[in-house]
């Protein structure tokens, strides 16, 4: 006779109650959103009191999922989604018809070779081995939309590789580039607990030229840094003539309301070659 075993749980799990709460008779008791389960009731989840659980939910989620798939580190890339590969920057040039629209063409133009550098970067991280306990490191991660993002997306699919994109809620349509990795395709609706997923494992952070998305998670990592709330790591900015240009780094240590040894914490590059080099520096790696 064999020892008796006892349960792993004397419970039901959640999903078998909510699969039969689906096959209750009707009635008017049954009918009433009173009596729906708590965790399958939206227009209940939805309520403005229910904003700290929904918090939690958008931050545990993904962590959970990341955690399974083993992912212990990524490597960020943030920039614009308006600046296009080559091919197509030079598509929107020929097609310029006002002054305003070529000059800004132009720009576009000027700044779009970035694109391929970002696929190379992305390329090159995703080959970093996986660790002796089977956890992924320098796993690419974007904001999941186009341009810089999805040439980053790209790059780690060139490689046969897994990528993160990690989406938010727009009044405007957005959707996820077709180079993120279904299963790490994330959707949120803060996005304070967006840029919360983009830097918990992030050990290094490349920037490309962008607008008000891009200075906000740019800024907000140099703060943290600057202030001691996360360590340093690598902030790779690429495209110097275009950063001098827009903001006044130097300006900022003159003018007495940043040090200048906290310019040392942006590593300027051209190339994704620079990059890696630089973050190999860093982790001696």
């Amino acid at each position: 006779m064999t020892d008796p075993k006892p349960p792993k749980r004397i419970f039901p799990e959640a999903k078998t109650d909510a699969r039969a709460a689906k096959h209750v008779p009707s009635s008017p008791q049954t009918e009433s959103a009173a009596y729906k389960l708590a965790f399958q009731d939206n227009d209940f989840l939805l309520r403005e009191d229910l904003r700290p659980v929904r918090f939690q939910l958008e931050l545990l989620k993904p962590e959970l999922l990341m955690n399974e798939a083993n992912i212990a580190s990524t490597f960020v890339f943030y920039g614009s989604a308006r600046v296009p590969e080559p091919s197509k920057a030079q598509a929107l040039l020929e097609s310029a018809r006002t002054d305003w629209d070529r000059k800004v063409a132009e720009r576009l133009v000027a700044k779009a070779h970035y694109y391929d550098e970002a696929r190379k970067l992305a390329r090159i991280v995703s080959r970093f081995p996986v660790d002796e306990d089977g956890k992924r490191h320098f796993v690419v991660t974007s904001g999941g939309g186009p341009s810089f993002m999805e040439a980053a997306n790209r790059g780690a699919t060139d490689e046969g590789m897994e990528s993160i994109g990690l989406n938010i809620v727009l009044p405007h349509e957005q959707l996820p580039n077709t180079f993120v990795t279904p299963d790490l395709s994330f959707q949120f609706h803060y996005f304070a607990l967006r840029k919360m997923h983009f830097l918990l494992r992030a050990r290094a952070v490349a920037v490309f030229p962008g607008g008000f998305g891009t200075f906000d998670e740019m800024f907000e990592l140099l703060t943290l840094i600057q202030t001691g709330k996360v360590r340093p790591l690598p902030i790779l900015l690429f495209g110097r003539e275009f950063w001098e240009r827009v903001v006044d780094f130097h300006g900022l240590a003159e003018e007495g309301v940043i040090s200048p040894h906290d310019l040392d914490l942006i590593t300027w590059c051209e190339t994704a070659d620079e990059a890696w080099e630089a973050v190999c520096h860093h982790y001696e790696c």
